[in-house]
């Protein structure tokens, strides 16, 4: 398994019960951060000056809550794409709509402005070395809009079509196509649910103003597009244990662990994918509960 993301913290949030899951069920996951979260918020006081903006030494901070939180899953195999700070995060600002969207000034050599080639480059000998039955990315507007994430996709979904491709770049290694491709993806209706349980017992904040039509659509999926869903309680304490290794990004009292006391973990036990590309799940009238399922 390989899964492709855009900054440190990204990779847990998203998909942290599935990694630390199939760890420990023995199967190889392989982690490719693309940036180094250089550009992100510090929610920590005494470490604002590792800020972009101050001394500007909040990626290598951050590639060692990374390391934190991959041991605290188990993940043995993550890399850098490209090498430690070979793009650089692009930082990002908000739309009136309320999603992200890229800065009107741009650094030199971000993530995002890099050309897709090149980038994508950097991925393909990871995959043909790895030869990864299963991808994960985000989908083509990167979950809630943000740059690099809307690149990551990019280089994901570039990077398994020349990877498959026996002419390509023979000097990056032997040919490998990906036998599936899946987009993390939230449910429709199971955040639907949560916010209903919310105010029944009148938490009327968390959530506050949630529409789910509007700037995070494209954050869930309707359920009849879910492909496949990890029932991860057994593997709950973990990915929270990791999340809260990313400290200058996750705080205790914000918004990912809002309404804990009424929902209990189980905002963060489930987590849902799309199918994007390759060879459809076996059971199609259901969702999958095994990412490997009908693979060889």
């Amino acid at each position: 398994m390989m899964l492709v993301h855009a900054h440190p913290d990204d990779e847990t949030i998203n998909n942290g019960v599935t990694m630390a899951k199939y760890v420990a069920e023995g199967a190889e996951v392989c982690l490719v951060t693309c940036t180094l979260g250089e550009e992100g918020e510090v929610l920590v006081d005494d470490l604002s000056h590792l800020a972009a903006d101050q001394g500007d030494e909040l990626g290598q901070h951050r590639l060692g809550e990374l390391k934190q939180a991959m041991d605290i899953l188990g993940v043995t195999d993550f890399v850098r794409l490209g090498g430690d700070g070979r793009f650089r995060d692009s930082g990002m600002a908000y739309a009136d709509s309320g999603h992200a969207i890229a800065r009107t000034e741009l650094r030199e050599g971000i993530f995002w402005t890099t050309d897709l080639l090149e980038a994508t480059n950097e991925l393909v000998p990871l995959i043909r070395q790895r030869r990864p039955h299963v991808l994960i990315t985000y989908n083509e507007f990167g979950a809630y809009g943000h740059p690099d994430h809307i690149q990551a996709h990019r280089v994901a979904m570039y990077g398994y079509l020349l990877a498959g491709v026996p002419s390509y770049r023979n000097d990056l290694g032997p040919a490998w196509t990906v036998p599936r491709v899946l987009w993390t993806t939230m449910s429709r209706n199971r955040m639907l649910e949560a916010i209903r349980r919310l105010r029944e017992a009148g938490d009327t904040e968390t959530f506050e103003g949630f529409d789910p039509d509007g700037p995070f659509l494209s954050l869930i999926s309707p359920d009849e597009e879910i492909a496949a869903a990890i029932d991860g309680t057994g593997y709950i304490a973990r990915k929270l244990d990791a999340m809260r290794a990313h400290a200058t990004q996750i705080t205790a009292d914000g918004p990912f662990f809002a309404g804990a006391a009424i929902l209990g973990d189980s905002m963060w036990s489930h987590e849902f994918y799309r199918l994007a590309a390759g060879q459809p799940f076996p059971q199609a009238d259901r969702w999958a509960d095994d990412l490997f399922a009908g693979l060889n």
